[in-house]
């Protein structure tokens, strides 16, 4: 029934501001018919709400706490030291970042250079495998000493460890639509366990509605934080030019709508990642009512992870399993 409301909703906002640009009700009506048959020939159902719990909640009755970037407070962000540590930790599962070296090989880095956690420095996208496999991961941790000489490694080592350790996977992806498609759907090919035990998620809808071409029983998920455009994590604005900053805060507006009314059932995702400060019993209701589940981010002190757990009781991720740590936006 809140399906039909939604649909309802939509159509007829639709209808009613191209009636008020256009004072056509020709138009208006030929508009909104023609999104109703966009919508209604390519968007995705959600996955079976039965497998969506699965991997979501893995241990049943129990909030999952996921390691972002592995727990990058704890380890070297992104690799196979940060995926043990977590598991060793008590994390539920792992986020984990996809990008592309330079000869193709999918591996795990946040950034699209090396320069930030890394003894190298330069993009990626002029760096063979071979040449960042030279690289020292650990180089820039404040645990360095620790974890010397941790290589970059390749996606496939890494899900290869998270299966052995009985970790969900959440799959970020920056970019590389076509890339990220094909590299997962003949990952879940070669280890088809993963349909039951990850999801792919992006803050862009474009690699989120390529993975469901590619592959439709892959879980998905939109990643999402409101004013990205316009503002930095913090609140700082992005621009110093104010007609800039009213544009952006503009496009912000039109892409938290679309996030909230289009995007999410166009992909038919079945979680929704929302930064921690948007996040409260209201936001989850609504998004439970349309059969996704929310998962905050980033929750990084003790306090956050009890409020999160015992009152919101939802999915969290954090940098962190074992102490409280720097916000992260």
């Amino acid at each position: 029934m809140l399906q039909l409301e939604d649909e309802v909703t939509l159509y007829s906002l639709v209808f009613m501001l191209v009636l008020m640009g256009t004072r056509s009700p020709i138009w208006s009506t030929a508009l909104t018919a023609s999104l109703y048959l966009f919508l209604a020939m390519f968007r995705f159902p959600q996955v079976a709400t039965s497998r969506a719990r699965q991997v979501l909640h893995p241990v049943a009755g129990k909030v999952s706490a996921v390691a972002h970037r592995g727990g990058g407070h704890d380890a070297p962000e992104n690799t196979i030291a940060a995926i043990r540590e977590a598991s060793k930790n008590g994390a539920t599962g792992v986020e984990l970042d996809l990008e592309f070296s330079a000869d193709g090989i999918p591996i795990l880095m946040h950034d699209d250079t090396a320069d930030r956690t890394t003894n190298g420095s330069g993009p990626l996208s002029k760096m063979s495998f071979s040449e960042l496999r030279r690289l020292d991961a650990a180089a820039k941790h404040r645990l360095r000493s620790k974890f010397v000489g941790e290589k970059i490694p390749t996606l496939e080592e890494a899900v290869k460890e998270c299966i052995r350790l009985q970790l969900t996977i959440y799959f970020d992806v920056k970019g590389h639509p076509d890339e990220a498609a094909a590299t997962f759907k003949d990952l879940y090919k070669r280890y088809p366990g993963l349909y039951n035990s990850s999801i792919v998620c992006s803050f862009q809808p474009k690699v989120i509605y390529r993975m469901r071409q590619s592959d439709p029983e892959v879980l998905t998920a939109l990643t999402h934080r409101p004013w990205s455009l316009s503002t930095l994590g913090d609140g700082t604005p992005r621009f110093s030019s104010v007609w800039k900053h009213h544009w952006m805060t503009l496009m912000d507006i039109l892409l938290d709508w679309a996030h909230h009314h289009l995007l999410w059932k166009l992909c038919g995702v079945s979680a929704f990642l929302m930064q921690k400060n948007f996040v409260s019993q209201n936001y989850i209701q609504y998004w439970a009512q349309r059969g996704v589940e929310v998962v905050a981010w980033t929750i990084n002190t003790k306090l956050e992870k009890q409020y999160f757990e015992e009152v919101l009781q939802i999915n969290y991720i954090t940098d962190s399993l074992v102490e409280d740590c720097e916000p992260h936006y």
